[in-house]
């Protein structure tokens, strides 16, 4: 007789983590949420949240929560880094909300993880434990059991899923055979944050997501905050031998990419600072993201893709929500579920890369490819750009087809 699942393993307590212990708690579920780190604390700084993940995030009663500390963008501009000329402009704001039935916010990384943080502890059926990290899986005949050392002590902890929500180094990865492996993309991130009345916040708009596009780098801009700071990142080839963030970087090839930007873009890298340096790793999709006796990888421990998108988080997120609609409707067949999972989940992944994959070309492109890709901005209206998004911002976890 097969079992139903009761009693949920997050490893992870990230925005993937945090999420899929709410969908999962929606539903009656026994979660508990391991993470390593003795206090929570999110490196990074912006987010851009679309409308497939905040819809998602209304569902669990976290979107009310975020309201009061983002910032509802009233656009995504594309400009021509060394011009600053206007290439194209996607709107956002109320039209975005219309259109897509859920707002896009941009908002500091810290902020979303203490709104989830804030809904988990209201939940008593979530229990989260700190400084607590996975280090062997059992299996047996009643589910699994997983070892987790604490305090120097290994506990074991009996549960029936297992979801890996702890990133690109994962360490639940290990437990699922056939899982890919993390390797370096080729390309760093560069993050700053310009706070208060900085000369140099004239240059970006202040209610407006902007991209700045050059062959050796692109820069984003959005305010995080309320419009109290604006966070920058700027992506480009390269890599820096770490396996966390850099706080002193040396950022001369940062001052070369931008060299012959325009005025004062082209001095963002001495006095913007300070910045900080990111590898970035990806996780390719076409490796097994779960195994039939109860592991199911998440967000970047599954899939890890590079930010020319903008849709890590929400990927995380629309994982979680998914996987747990899927356990919650057919329980008492776990390996029947995580297969479907992977079969959802995979085409609308590899469909989102592709996108991310395109912008960085389109992004980065120099000589008669930028002239044509900027012609052929010139001939997009406003809607037409909005629509060539229905399909990533219009997508219902409800009715996902992939």
């Amino acid at each position: 007789m097969k079992k139903t699942p009761r009693r949920i393993l997050v490893a992870g307590a990230g925005i993937a983590g945090l999420t899929a212990a709410l969908a999962f708690a929606r539903d009656g579920f026994e979660t508990t949420i391991i993470e390593r780190a003795e206090r929570l604390t999110e490196i990074g700084a912006g987010l851009q949240l679309s409308p497939n993940a905040t819809r998602i995030l209304a569902g669990f009663g976290v979107l009310d929560r975020l309201l009061s500390v983002s910032t509802r963008p009233r656009s995504v501009a594309l400009r021509d880094a060394v011009s600053l000329a206007l290439l194209a402009e996607v709107p956002l704001g109320i039209g975005a909300e219309e259109r897509w039935k859920a707002p896009y916010l941009v908002l500091h990384r810290a902020d979303l993880q203490a709104a989830l943080l804030s809904a988990v502890n209201e939940q008593p059926n979530i229990r989260l434990r700190l400084g607590a990290t996975l280090r062997h899986l059992a299996f047996d005949d009643d589910g699994m059991v997983a070892g987790i050392e604490s305090a120097g002590k290994i506990e074991e902890l009996r549960c029936d899923l297992l979801i890996g929500a702890d990133g690109v180094w994962s360490a639940a990865r290990n437990f699922v055979p056939g899982a890919a492996r993390n390797h370096s993309s080729g390309k760093m991130a560069w993050r700053a944050t310009l706070v208060g009345d900085s000369p140099l916040s004239a240059v970006f708009s202040a209610d407006s997501v902007s991209a700045f596009l050059h062959p050796a780098a692109h820069l984003i801009a959005y305010p995080v905050k309320v419009g109290a700071a604006m966070n920058l990142v700027a992506l480009m080839k390269g890599n820096i031998s770490v396996g966390s963030w850099s706080a002193q970087p040396d950022i001369r090839p940062l001052a070369k990419a931008m060299a012959k930007w325009a005025p004062p873009l082209a001095s963002l890298a001495e006095r913007a600072g300070p910045w900080t340096a990111w590898p970035i790793h990806t996780i390719e999709p076409s490796g097994n993201w779960t195994d039939s006796r109860g592991i199911a990888l998440i967000g970047d421990a599954a899939h890890a893709m590079t930010p020319f998108a903008a849709q890590g988080a929400a990927m995380a997120i629309e994982d979680a929500a998914v996987l747990a609609r899927l356990v919650a409707a057919t329980p008492d067949d776990l390996p029947a579920v995580l297969a479907g999972y992977e079969e959802l989940r995979r085409p609308r992944i590899r469909r989102v890369s592709r996108r991310g994959a395109f912008n960085h070309f389109a992004w980065h492109a120099g000589g008669p490819i930028a002239a044509a890709r900027n012609l052929i901005l010139k001939t997009r209206s406003p809607e037409k750009l909005a629509a060539d998004l229905d399909w990533l911002y219009g997508w219902n976890a409800e009715d996902d087809k992939g």
